[in-house]
This record gives structure tokens, sequence and C-alpha cells, in this order.
């Protein structure tokens, strides 16, 4: 598979984050580019949660520098699930498995096997300095339940869910062409299209699900993603549209 146009590429064998050294080479790019880091010494998921890192897993971060604005920007989660949902599909040869949620993680038979971190940096004319997309898969294998928050979904990898046995540098290549196809979607027709097949890949769509925040929780039904990328929920007290929270089923 032909690395896309555009794009750099490097490979660190040992890194503290790939989020971190995203935010420290920025100000040096002149185009968007990936880091992969074999091993990660301090990995992190969303509200700083520590994120576990074994040998043969994936961790990368896309690192851009965005012309739009910071709502626009924070659209990319999605264009990113696309992608690691095509990527699956690739290397696995089945969709049926595979569903995406709200906001930004990957499901395979019900269970955790990606997730997405979106960090941005600095004000330059209204627009983001740099945004860094973090990407974490659990290729080879996942933590033990006891390891997650209660309720959140079970962790599940790859291999142990379809004996599939995939590198990091493989799962790289397959990710960074289907990125850049969604992304090239994104930047000419915007968020419409991006909504559209999002909705279609959906967990729990039409079903009642619980948002969290560390302020309030809203159950409801499942309606839609809104055009800001908000979740929306069907309540008793009508559509509840909620921009960040935590999601249990």
């Amino acid at each position: 598979m032909a690395w896309p146009e555009g794009y750099g590429r490097r490979v660190l064998a040992e890194v503290d984050s790939t989020n971190a050294e995203a935010a420290r080479i920025a100000p040096t790019l002149s185009g968007p580019e990936w880091i992969l880091g074999l091993r990660q010494t301090r990995g992190r998921g969303r509200r700083g949660r520590p994120w576990t890192d074994p040998a043969g897993n994936f961790s990368a971060t896309l690192v851009m520098r965005p012309s739009e604005g910071p709502e626009q920007v924070a659209l990319r989660s999605f264009v990113a699930a696309l992608a690691l949902f095509d990527a699956f599909v690739d290397v696995t040869g089945r969709a049926e498995a595979l569903s995406l949620k709200w906001p930004n993680d990957v499901l395979l038979n019900g269970g955790k096997v990606a997730g997405i971190l979106l960090e941005s940096a600095g004000m330059t004319g209204g627009a983001v300095s740099h945004l860094a997309i973090g990407i974490g898969v659990n290729l080879s294998a996942a933590p033990e339940i006891g390891e997650v928050e209660p309720g959140a979904t079970r962790p599940v990898s790859l291999l142990s869910e379809t004996g599939c046995r995939v590198t990091p540098e493989e799962f790289l290549e397959v990710l960074a062409s289907a990125y850049a196809r969604y992304e090239a979607q994104f930047s000419t027709y915007g968020f419409g299209p991006i909504r559209e097949a999002w909705l279609a890949r959906a967990a729990k769509l039409g079903e009642v699900i619980t948002a969290r925040t560390s302020r309030d929780e809203t159950t409801g039904t499942f309606e839609t993603v809104d055009l800001a990328g908000n979740l929306v929920l069907k309540t008793a007290r009508g559509s509840v549209a909620i921009p960040a929270a935590d999601i249990f089923f």
C-alpha cells in the first residue's frame, strides 16, 4: 500500500508520548506528519487517564497545522474514527463486527479496540497553531477489565477477537492511507459527508444510552450527531445536545 503523498512519517523506538512529541516538533513542520512510537513510557487517554501500551500495540499521532477555527478542527475526531474503521476492515476483511462509539472510540464485537485523543495548542489569527490526533489501538493485547473504570466498555484486542496479527508499522501504512482519503473529503466537502458516514457506522444509534460528565448524567435515546459534532439524545424533556461526555451503554 502506497504511503499518502504529502504526509511525513517518523518511527520512534521509544517516546514518552506521541502527542507530546507532536507538540515538540509542530513548530518545525511544513506539512502533516505521522509519529509512531513503538514504546510509550507516558501514554495517556482522555481526561489525562493513563493509556496501557504493551509491546505490539499501536500508538501514533498525526500532527498538523490546520487553517480552520477550533470548532471545525475538532471534527477531525470523526475523520480519524472513519479512517480507523476502514483500516480495521482492510486488515481483517470484515466490517460487521465493527462500530464507532461517540465521541472517539472504535468497537470490535462490542469491546473497545481503539481510542482517539485530540489535543490542540495556541491560536494564530483565529486558527489553531497545531492539532495532534493521538490514536491508540489494541493490536496484540488489551488491558484487564479491572484496569478500566467501572462501567466502561470492556477492552479487547484485534488479535484476541479476530486472530489477525498486524505489526504497528503495517497498521500505520493502512491507517495513513485511509486517513488521507477522508481528510481530502473533509477539506473539500466539509463535515456533512463525514457525519453521514460516521452515523452509518455508529454504535447504539436509536437505542437508550447514558452520557456522563463530571457534573451530571443524561439518559436518553441516541438520536443523531448534529452538524457541530454534538451527541443528541431524546429525553423526557426533549432533545438534548451534548458537546462532551463519557458514554455508557
